[in-house]
């Protein structure tokens, strides 16, 4: 398995494009995505589980009920959450991207991201279709990407080529995600293809069991998306026998579906609204998989931990307090902590108390842009991962006025 460019059009056969319609008014950037197969695709997804759901949702839905799709049209600055006309207007998006594609409009997936509860006007959206189809082209990747991101400072994508029966297969992705970062099933924005051939079962079983270890490990602020979405879609162009049950090629598909969804979730992680510093806590020796990673995720979506680090604190104690209500039956007195990054790493914590350390090594090591939260339970053998950035003032300066 080796890394490549590419990101959405890495694998044969897709195309993408995206443009400026209009949506945000008082914004020249790109706000409008279209990724197109040359051939139909079976199809995936997982969503929200926030009861307040984006219009977008319930469409695409309704649309992969069959496990297929060809196109994924998305729009951002506004999310089409809370407006009752909602459905329709996703609707209608659909049938435009259908129409000017010879598609049929049930074979589209559809996002929407941006303001939640402001109706969106379908006008430039309709009024720039054909612009944004005629554009499509291999390399569109970069403008795609672009148009679906909001707060993002920075494009989010993510590409591996990998062998399966001999067959070179290669799956890429694109990401949108910033703040209102705390996944239950998925997180914002990700939209995902590969060349390979794989039943429209085995996607879902792929993706769905993918989530828990990757997207589900992420948090930038505790606050879960109405329209979180993560869709996948798969021509099979690279020609591999289909994967249609559970054996060998499914386990390389998978690591490299999970190779694509870490990377964006690290770079998910950086780019967190006001972020300075990308966080990740690696916990081992867990009692079991469960108990890792919700000691993981406790301790990434710890607020004071989160500002800790921004001030680059080596406040180990922060780190025990989010483990210790976790709600994980642990021994304390056998826990270890220590803080790494680029310039070294430190032991802060053992057996559950704290240990003499240089002061000044621990803030030369959280000063770096990438700091390791590593916590070694001596309580088992299972393990696990979750990413998060440190809380700054400018998280609050973003979403104090980010409707206005």
């Amino acid at each position: 398995m080796k890394t490549i460019r590419g990101g959405v059009c890495a694998a044969q056969g897709f195309k993408a494009n995206g443009i400026r319609c209009g949506i945000r008014k008082n914004h020249t950037d790109k706000d409008l995505a279209l990724v197109v197969s040359d051939v139909p695709c079976t199809a995936a997804a997982v969503y929200t589980r926030n009861l307040v759901k984006g219009a977008p949702i319930a469409v695409t839905k309704e649309n992969i009920a069959d496990g297929k799709a060809q196109a994924i049209i998305v729009n951002s600055g506004n999310a089409n959450t809370c407006n009752a006309d909602g459905p329709e207007i996703a609707r209608e998006m659909c049938r435009l991207t259908a129409e000017v594609l010879g598609l049929d409009a049930k074979d589209i997936v559809i996002g929407s991201t941006g303001v939640i509860g402001q109706p969106l006007d379908i006008t430039p959206i309709k009024n720039h279709m054909a612009e944004l189809a005629a554009g499509l082209r291999r390399d569109g990747n970069e403008d795609a990407v672009e148009a679906i991101m909001t707060t993002d400072t920075r494009k989010k994508e993510a590409a591996v080529e990998f062998e399966l029966d001999g067959v070179t297969c290669r799956i890429g992705g694109m990401a949108k995600g910033s703040g209102m970062i705390h996944p239950n099933m998925a997180t914002t924005l990700i939209f995902i293809t590969t060349d390979a051939a794989v039943s429209a079962e085995m996607l879902q079983k792929a993706l769905s069991a993918d989530v828990q270890t990757s997207f589900n490990m992420l948090s930038v602020d505790g606050d879960t998306s109405t329209n979180d979405t993560l869709a996948i879609l798969a021509n099979g162009l690279a020609g591999n026998a289909e994967i249609n049950t559970e054996g060998e090629a499914y386990n390389i598909f998978m690591q490299a579906l999970h190779a694509v969804t870490t990377d964006l979730c690290r770079k998910m992680a950086a780019d967190g609204e006001g972020a300075t510093k990308m966080l990740e806590c690696r916990v081992s020796n867990a009692p079991d998989e469960n108990a890792a990673k919700t000691v993981a995720k406790s301790v990434i979506c710890s607020s004071l931990l989160k500002a800790a680090m921004f001030g680059a604190d080596a406040n180990w104690g922060r780190v025990l307090c989010a483990i210790g209500y976790a709600g994980v039956p642990l021994d304390v007195d056998k826990i270890e902590v220590s803080f790494e990054s680029a310039k070294g790493k430190i032991l802060v914590c053992e057996n559950g108390a704290g240990v003499a350390f240089s002061e000044e090594k621990a803030k030369e090591i959280l000063l770096e842009n990438e700091i390791y939260i590593l916590i070694d339970l001596h309580q088992g053998s299972a393990g696990a991962t979750a990413w998060g950035c440190d809380l700054t003032y400018d998280y609050v300066k973003i979403n104090g006025d980010y409707r206005t």
